[in-house]
């Protein structure tokens, strides 16, 4: 049936747009977007539509969260080319296994402007919603799971955004797969709110300027958060919980802000720079990681503050001839592994910390040292630079170290057993 709803002139859709009620048949869809018209929404019956679709035009495709479209391993099983496209309260299943076209559970193409993708599931599908050059799309809400029948670099990525300038990916669950979030050639995009379990890396960036990545959460990634080749990013209370290589990589990533982030337990290291510069790191929790942070490649000119190294087996891997200056105005980083005194309860230790010294950077370069570690030269050494801090090489000083470890607000999103 055909019921003709008042649409307000203000809000720029047809004055007249209707509700279709759509049969639990095959082709029932295409049969009644051929006769829908403009701004009308399409409400699927209960049940499985074995069928593919295209959208042209702005409708909205309603699931009411009982209609499952399948594919039947064809293709991408909807695929939006028209603007103003809502997709709502389906399940789908069923894509093609082409990576060379990207099969996905719902494609948005470059002519898909402001596509709403919402609460929707996407079960098995090679990629789960590809945003491919289709602007201000918002995908919000959705539970994606992907293929775990090949090899995971094998597998197609959760979210694929590419050159989809102003796109939003907020509140979705994505597991299995390659990459949660993989974003090529993009700017100015917002994902955040999201949740990633059982990937390579939870969000992926190449290329990808002027963006945001915030309150997300990832939970046993190879990976968490990747930004790679890319300027002008806000990394921002993220949670990284048990990421089996590194909570937060930059490579050849410039001029962001990586702030109040929550890395525990990643096997490797908390956060590896590699050639990556003037990036601003403040307010993060560093925990119980092979290496809290770890810079290399002539990663320089980065601001260190307020962040909370606790419990990492090397707190910060940074082989310099010179040395480079973590605090500011006065206040430093905290170090869990500093027995530091505060002799006039300032919350400022009174001593430096130097979290390297010589022995550290022969163990780096030369691994089979450590069978020295508990000998009485190795002992000497170290006595002798901290009773004479001259005899230290360059690298990382903090001048003013913190008593207490700040703890980021993204803490209250970290799981815990009970």
């Amino acid at each position: 049936m055909r019921w003709p709803l008042l649409i307000p002139l203000l809000l720029g859709s047809p004055l007249w747009a209707a509700d279709w009620d759509v049969p639990n048949r095959a082709g029932a869809i295409t049969e009644t977007l051929a006769q829908a018209a403009d701004g009308d929404t399409l409400r699927l019956s209960p049940g499985v539509y074995t069928e593919t679709l295209v959208l042209d035009r702005p409708v909205t495709i309603d699931g009411q969260g009982q209609a499952t479209i399948d594919g039947q391993g064809t293709g991408s099983v909807i695929t939006v080319t028209g603007p103003d496209i809502n997709l709502r309260g389906l399940t789908v299943i069923g894509s093609g296994s082409d990576h060379g076209e990207i099969d996905s559970g719902i494609q948005l193409t470059k002519t898909a402007r402001a596509a709403v993708v919402e609460n929707n599931v996407l079960l098995g599908n090679l990629y789960g919603i590809d945003i491919h050059g289709a602007d201000d799309s918002i995908v919000r809400g959705n539970r994606i799971e992907g293929r775990q029948d090949r090899r995971m670099n094998d597998r197609g990525n959760g979210v694929y955004v590419w050159n989809a300038p102003g796109a939003v990916v907020e509140g979705n669950d994505i597991r299995f797969g390659r990459d949660g979030i993989f974003v090529n050639s993009s700017k100015k995009n917002t994902f955040t709110g999201n949740t990633f379990r059982d990937l390579r890396f939870a969000v992926h960036y190449m290329y990808a300027d002027d963006s945001i990545v915030s309150d997300n959460v990832s939970i046993g990634n190879d990976l968490g958060y990747a930004v790679m080749f890319t300027s002008n990013v806000q990394v921002i209370n993220n949670v990284s919980v048990g990421d089996r290589e590194h909570g937060v990589m930059l490579n050849y990533a410039n001029d962001s802000v990586i702030s109040g982030n929550v890395v525990k337990g990643a096997k490797e290291k908390c956060t590896f720079l590699y050639n990556s510069n003037k990036n601003e790191f403040t307010d993060n929790w560093f925990e119980g990681c092979g290496i809290g942070i770890h810079f290399t490649a002539g990663s320089e000119r980065n601001r260190i503050v307020g962040n909370a190294f606790v419990g990492n087996r090397t707190q910060v891997k940074y082989v310099s001839t010179r040395w480079v200056e973590w605090s500011e105005d006065g206040r430093g980083n905290y170090w869990s592994d500093f027995a530091a005194y505060d002799v006039n309860g300032d919350g400022i230790a009174d001593a430096p910390y130097r979290p390297n010294d010589s022995m550290d950077h022969v163990l780096w370069t030369q691994p089979a040292a450590k069978l020295l570690l508990g000998s009485p030269a190795v002992q000497l050494v170290r006595w002798s630079q901290s009773a004479f801090p001259a005899l230290l090489p360059g690298g990382v000083i903090d001048s003013h170290p913190l008593m207490q470890a700040p703890q980021p607000p993204a803490m209250k999103k970290v799981p815990h057993d009970g």
